[in-house]
């Protein structure tokens, strides 16, 4: 091996080694170990830790619990990435106009994003409970004199409310960098021949902009699923549990229940679904823009 490809391996791995080294030590070992936990029987406290073999995996499918925080996550889930891929995209296409504001209002609206979502869902939580009374009897609507966070639907579009107002701007600017990748020579053609700004936006723009749609689709979904800090802060899955996250619901059986290896069991259980749903919509995706 020569001195110049001994320098360049050692500057690949002086540049990756740190990388490689914090994932495995924060993502891969803590993963494989909740693998192995999955197939035990441990309360994440005493020493006495027995083989349980498929008893975990065997139990989640009459927990009741898990199911209806399964139902809750892939309602939450389909709701939220309808929401913020059709607002993000209007958002965009908004502020890719001509307008004199728009660099204010493109920092306007991603600036939620860049507060932290604990911190975000207890300020909503002060809103919802402490403003909409007081906006529901200034005005009289009868819409803001209930609480939000007491009624299980109510509770819900609250969590689907706040979380579009936090992410909406991130998917915004996804969208906003993909229209301003599409050549104004093919909208000038598109014009040129007839086709109205409906037609152009069908039939040029959202074939040219799938790539972003691919990505925010995987980010909606994906972070849909693994929702856990923003559902903890604003409504502890209440009332009643009806807005217990999968996340959430795997955290509380760990740490406030001791069920260790049955929560490991869960999720694992919870990665396989979330892979094959996020595989499934990246292919089918990818397989329209190669068809586009």
């Amino acid at each position: 091996m020569t001195k110049i490809k001994t320098r360049q391996l050692l500057t690949y791995t002086v540049f990756v080694a740190p990388a490689v080294i914090i994932f495995t030590l924060i993502i891969l070992i803590p993963f494989l170990r909740a693998i192995l936990y999955s197939f035990q029987d441990w309360n994440g406290i005493s020493s006495d830790i027995r083989w349980a073999g498929w008893d975990n995996y065997q139990r989640i499918f009459s927990d009741t619990g898990f199911i209806k925080s399964l139902i809750f996550t892939s309602k939450y889930v389909i709701v939220t990435t309808i929401l913020l891929n059709l607002l993000g995209l209007a958002l965009a296409l908004v502020l890719n106009l001509a307008l004199k504001t728009k660099n204010l209002l493109r920092t306007a609206f991603f600036l939620p994003y860049v507060i932290g979502s604990v911190i975000i869902g207890f300020i909503w939580q002060f809103i919802i409970t402490q403003w909409f009374p007081e906006i529901g009897a200034a005005t009289g609507w009868a819409l803001f004199q209930k609480n939000w966070l007491s009624l299980p639907n109510f509770a819900f579009w609250a969590l689907v409310l706040v979380t579009i107002w936090h992410s909406v701007g991130y998917f915004m600017i996804i969208y906003l960098a993909a229209l301003q990748g599409v050549p104004k020579d093919i909208l000038e053609a598109a014009d040129i021949d007839g086709a109205g700004r409906l037609k152009q936006l069908w039939f040029v723009v959202l074939p040219l902009i799938r790539p972003a749609m691919t990505i925010n689709l995987f980010l909606a979904i994906s972070n849909g699923f693994k929702g856990f800090d923003l559902n903890f802060a604003l409504t502890k899955g209440g009332p009643f549990g009806t807005t217990e996250s999968l996340a959430l619901h795997i955290y509380l059986d760990a740490f406030t229940k001791n069920l260790f290896t049955y929560a490991s069991a869960k999720s694992v259980l919870f990665f396989l679904v979330l892979a094959i749903i996020t595989i499934i919509q990246v292919a089918a995706m990818k397989r329209r823009e190669v068809e586009a």
